[in-house]
């Protein structure tokens, strides 16, 4: 949310249309307040969205959305760069996106071979993902033809605003990545 707030025209009063995929509880009152009918709640399984939406085919013209956030999906997602070429699709060309995923591992590293939940739990963390990201990952949503900016906390917070909020390890907190198209 700090960033959100220092960082983009979220909360700038202007009309705007807002995918937020896999919504997390505590964001979705805030931007449905800031986006108002412009805001859309998506998710594959959950029932408590606005919208069934598969990421890899998503059922909007192209250009539909000025603001699309997507946060630790990725890593569940079997062809998560079909997935980054549509958010780059429904995208505004003025719009921006935040993509965010666990960075926990150097380089990125799947096995689609891996259906087994004890061995992806083993090897991924969780019986549900099929990868582990790396620093590599901005290299993704590049190829998928977005322009990608990396934050930290330390570039939008105070030392003692990541002091207060446990922000301190940015291995722990994760990089933010902004997406805008090209």
């Amino acid at each position: 949310m700090f960033f959100f707030r220092e960082k983009t025209n979220l909360f700038d009063g202007q009309a705007k249309h807002l995918l937020h995929v896999a919504p997390e509880h505590a964001f979705k009152k805030i931007f449905s307040e800031a986006i108002g009918n412009g805001y859309l709640t998506a998710d594959l399984m959950a029932t408590d969205v606005m919208e069934k939406m598969d990421i890899t085919n998503i059922q909007h013209p192209e250009n539909s959305f000025d603001i699309i956030y997507c946060s630790h999906v990725f890593e569940h997602v079997p062809d998560d760069r079909k997935a980054m070429r549509e958010f780059f699709r429904v995208l505004r060309p003025s719009g921006w996106a935040v993509l965010n995923v666990p960075i926990v591992a150097d380089v990125t590293y799947e096995d689609p071979s891996i259906t087994d939940p004890d061995e992806r739990t083993r090897l991924f963390g969780q019986p549900d993902h099929v990868r582990n990201y790396g620093p590599d990952y901005k290299n993704r949503l590049e190829e998928a033809g977005f322009n990608v900016s990396v934050f930290s906390p330390e570039d939008f917070l105070s030392t003692d605003e990541i002091e207060r909020q446990g922000m301190g390890n940015r291995k722990a907190t994760g990089a933010i990545y902004y997406c805008r198209k090209k």
